[in-house]
């Protein structure tokens, strides 16, 4: 999946909460609010992704090295 960098300014309380939620979900604070904003963007009705299987295969694959990643580390 192409990246995009990009700055955006966060209250302290929402990067808060976003840094705890990535760190349980086993992921970083960027790849966890990207999640996040196409999960809320779909839900609001934004528009159809291109290809949700791909996206959810994409999602589930992270997710499972980041929990490796994790293991590996004790």
């Amino acid at each position: 999946m192409a990246t995009r960098k990009v700055t955006l300014s966060l209250d302290e309380a929402a990067w808060s909460f976003a840094e705890q939620a990535a760190a349980r979900a086993g992921m970083s604070p960027s790849a966890w609010i990207s999640k996040a904003a196409r999960r809320e963007a779909v839900r609001t009705g934004v528009g159809p992704m291109t290809d949700v299987a791909a996206e959810a295969a994409a999602d589930e694959a992270e997710l499972a090295a980041a929990e490796e990643a994790m293991r590996a580390q004790g």
